[in-house]
C-alpha cells in the first residue's frame, strides 16, 4: 500500500466540555464511513477501558482512520481524534492538537459554552487550527441553537454562521460534518523528498507487541524494516510493523507526510518513548527536531498504601504497569509508621488520581488506602537553598525556614446567575482573589485566582453542590506566591500520626483541627484509658477531644463495710489506667484512616 496524496487527507480533533457528546460523534463518524461493520459498533467505540465507559468520560485520547468518499468524487483519508475533556487529561488534548491543523468544536444546543469548553478551543487556537463549531444535541427539546451560536460569536470570537446542526445520537446530518471537514479543514503540508520527520503523539505498552508508538509523519516517509533514530533520547531501532486504526489495527507499507499510524520497533519500555520526541531517520537525519511538548508536570501528590501489608509486591507491580501505559503518573517509594511500606505518586489531578486509584483497585484486585492529597511547595531555607516539598512529613524544622510558597491557580467558572452568590463565597472562603465577573447570556462567568492546595480537597464536589451541578470549573497553574503555612499535626496519646499531617494555612489550622479531632473521636474505639486526641502546630496544641475510658467496676465486689476500701481499690485502678495510659498503644483502625482521610472541613 503506498502512500497517499497528501491534499486528500485531512487530520482534525474533536474537542468539547464533558459531556458535550465527542465520543457519540466519533461513534457515527466511525459508523457512517463504514469503519467498523455493524456488528461490531459499541457505544463509545474508542472508549476501550471499561472505566472510560462506565463514568462515560475519555481518558485517553484515541485515533482513527475513516476512507470517505466526498461529493465531489474525490476519496479522503480522515484521521479522527477523539480527545478528552476533563481538565486533568488536557495533557492528552494538547498532544492531540499537535497533531492536526483542525478541530471541531462540538457545543450542547441547549447547554451552550462552558468552561472547558473555553480551554479546549484556546488549546486548538494555540495549535494555529481551523475550527468548525457544531451543534450538537439540537433534537432536544431545551436546545436554542440561535442562541448558542450567539453565544459561540460573542464569548470566543469565532464565526458561527456556518456551523453545523447535528443529533449524534440519531445521526442527523452527520453528513454534512463530514462535507465540511473536507471543505473547510485545510491538508497537512510536508515534503516527500526530505529526510524524514515524525512526531511521536502517545505510546502505550502491549502484552504482545511490546511498546506500541502513535506517530504523525510531517516530513518523507516512514517504511518498513527502516532504521530509526528517537533524537530526545538517541536511540536507535529497527522498525518492524506499521500500521494505522481503523478503529482495529491494520497494517501498511508506509506511512508517508500528513499521514498518522503506528508502528512497534521492539521497544521494551514506554520510559524510552517521550511524548514530543522527533523520529528520524538513522543514516539521513533531519536537521532539527520539532518542537515538542512541555512534559506533563504532576500537580497533586498523594500516599498509596495496601490496606493489607503483605500485598505490597502486588502494588509495586501494578503501579509499574500502570506507569507502562501512563508517563504522566510519577510514583516513588515511601514509609509510613502508621500504614507501613507505599508508595509516594504524583498526578496531574483529583480525577487522574481517582481514575488511577481505581485502575489499581480494579485490574490489580488490591485494597488502597490513599492519604491526604498534597501540592508540591517550594520551601526557601535561611542558609538560601530552596527545596521542593511534596510530602508534610518531610517538612523541615520551621525555625530553618525562611519562606514557603504555594502553587496558585487561576479558575474560569460559568454558572447560571441564581447560584453566583454561593460560588463567590465558596471561591472567598477558599482564600480565592476575584479577578473578572462578567456575563455570557443568562450565566455568570467568575474569573477566581485560587490557592491549588484549597482546590485539591473537595473543592469541585462542593463546587457542584452548591450550584446544584450546574457549574463548570476549568484551572490552570499561573505561579507560586508566599503564604503563612504551618504543618500541622494529629496526635493521638501523645505519639504523632504521620499519615494525617498535612500543610494548612495558619488562618484555617484550628477549623480543620477540631474538624479533624471531633472525627477521630468517633472513629477511634474506647481503650481501657482516656486517650487525649489533639491537633498541634509544632509545640501548641490548637484542638483537643478525650476518648473516654472503657470503665470496669472494681468495686463490684465490696458489699457493705468500711467506705475507705472502696476508695483504696478506686485509687489502685486511677493508678494502673495512668501507667496503662504510660505504656499502652493505641490501635487505630484502618476503617478511622479512610475515613478521616476522606474528611476535609
Amino acid at each position: 500500500m503506498t502512500t497517499h496524496a497528501i491534499d486528500n487527507i485531512r487530520n482534525f480533533a474533536i474537542v468539547a466540555h464533558i459531556d458535550h457528546g465527542k465520543s457519540t460523534l466519533a461513534d457515527r463518524l466511525i459508523q457512517t464511513t463504514g469503519g467498523l461493520a455493524e456488528r461490531d459498533m459499541v457505544e463509545q467505540v474508542l472508549d476501550s477501558m471499561d472505566i472510560e465507559r462506565e463514568r462515560g468520560i475519555t481518558i485517553k485520547a484515541q485515533t482513527v482512520r475513516l476512507g470517505y468518499r466526498a461529493k465531489d468524487g474525490r476519496d479522503y483519508v480522515l484521521n479522527l481524534m477523539d480527545t478528552p475533556g476533563h481538565v486533568d487529561f488536557a495533557y492528552e488534548v494538547s498532544r492531540s492538537l499537535a497533531a492536526c491543523e483542525g478541530s471541531l468544536l462540538v457545543v450542547d444546543a441547549s447547554q451552550g459554552v462552558e468552561a472547558q469548553t473555553l480551554a479546549n478551543v484556546y488549546q486548538a487556537l494555540d495549535a494555529n487550527h481551523e475550527i468548525v463549531p457544531i451543534l450538537n444535541k439540537i433534537d432536544l427539546p431545551a436546545a436554542e441553537p440561535e442562541r448558542i451560536k450567539e453565544q459561540i460569536e460573542d464569548v470566543i470570537g469565532l464565526d458561527a454562521s456556518q456551523a453545523v446542526p447535528i443529533s449524534a445520537k440519531t445521526g442527523l446530518n452527520i453528513d454534512l460534518v463530514l462535507e465540511a471537514v473536507v471543505a473547510r479543514l485545510p491538508p497537512p503540508k510536508g515534503d516527500e523528498a526530505a529526510p524524514l520527520k515524525a512526531l511521536l503523539v502517545d505510546s502505550w505498552y502491549d502484552a504482545y507487541l511490546g511498546v506500541v508508538v502513535l506517530v504523525r509523519v510531517v516530513d518523507g516517509v516512514l517504511k518498513k524494516h527502516q532504521r530509526i533514530k528517537l533524537m530526545a533520547t538517541d536511540a536507535h531501532h529497527e522498525v518492524d510493523r506499521i500500521g494505522v486504526f481503523t478503529p482495529k489495527m491494520m497494517d501498511v507499507g508506509a506511512l508517508g507526510p500528513g499521514e498518522i499510524g503506528f508502528i512497534t520497533a521492539q521497544i521494551k519500555q514506554v520510559a524510552d518513548t517521550r511524548v514530543g520526541d522527533t523520529i528520524t531517520d538513522e543514516k539521513r537525519p533531519t536537521a532539527a527536531p520539532l518542537p515538542g511538548f512541555k512534559p506533563a508536570q504532576p500537580v497533586v501528590f498523594c500516599g498509596l498504601f495496601p490496606v493489607d501489608a503483605a500485598e505490597f509486591e502486588d502494588l509495586r507491580a501494578a503501579v509499574g504497569r500502570l506507569r507502562l501505559n501512563d508517563a504522566s503518573f510519577s510514583y516513588e517509594m515511601e514509609t509510613s509508621a502508621a500504614l507501613g511500606f507505599g508508595f509516594r505518586c504524583g498526578f496531574l489531578g483529583l480525577l487522574h488520581l481517582e481514575i488511577i486509584q481505581e485502575r489499581l483497585e480494579r485490574e490489580f484486585n488490591l485494597d488502597l488506602i490513599a492519604t491526604a492529597p498534597s501540592v508540591i511547595y517550594k520551601i526557601r531555607l535561611r542558609d538560601g537553598t530552596e527545596i521542593d516539598l511534596h510530602n508534610p512529613v518531610d517538612m523541615p524544622d520551621p525555625t530553618r525556614i525562611e519562606l514557603i510558597r504555594e502553587p496558585w491557580i487561576q479558575a474560569t467558572i460559568l454558572t447560571p446567575d441564581d447560584y453566583l452568590g454561593a460560588v463567590l463565597k465558596l471561591c472567598q472562603d477558599r482564600r480565592g482573589v476575584q479577578i473578572d465577573l462578567n456575563y455570557v447570556g443568562k450565566r455568570a462567568m467568575v474569573t477566581y485566582d485560587l490557592p491549588l492546595n484549597e482546590v485539591v480537597f473537595d473543592f469541585y464536589d462542593r463546587l457542584k453542590s452548591v450550584s446544584k451541578g450546574y457549574a463548570s470549573f476549568d484551572y490552570h497553574l499561573t505561579d507560586y506566591r508566599e503564604a503563612d503555612l504551618v504543618k500541622m499535626q494529629i496526635l493521638v496519646n501523645g505519639e504523632p500520626v504521620d499519615a494525617l499531617s498535612m500543610l494548612v494555612h495558619r488562618a484555617r489550622a484550628e477549623g480543620r483541627g477540631r474538624a479533624m479531632c471531633e472525627k477521630l473521636k468517633d472513629l477511634i474505639p474506647p481503650h481501657m484509658f482516656q486517650i487525649p486526641v489533639q491537633a498541634a502546630i509544632g509545640a501548641k496544641i490548637i484542638a483537643r477531644e478525650t476518648i473516654r475510658a472503657l470503665r470496669k467496676d472494681v468495686t463490684a465486689k465490696c458489699y457493705g463495710g468500711d467506705v475507705t476500701r472502696k476508695r483504696k481499690l478506686l485509687e489502685k485502678q486511677k493508678e494502673g489506667k495512668k501507667r496503662m495510659r504510660q505504656f499502652g498503644k493505641v490501635e487505630i483502625p484502618q476503617a478511622a484512616f479512610i475515613a478521616a482521610l476522606k474528611m476535609d472541613a
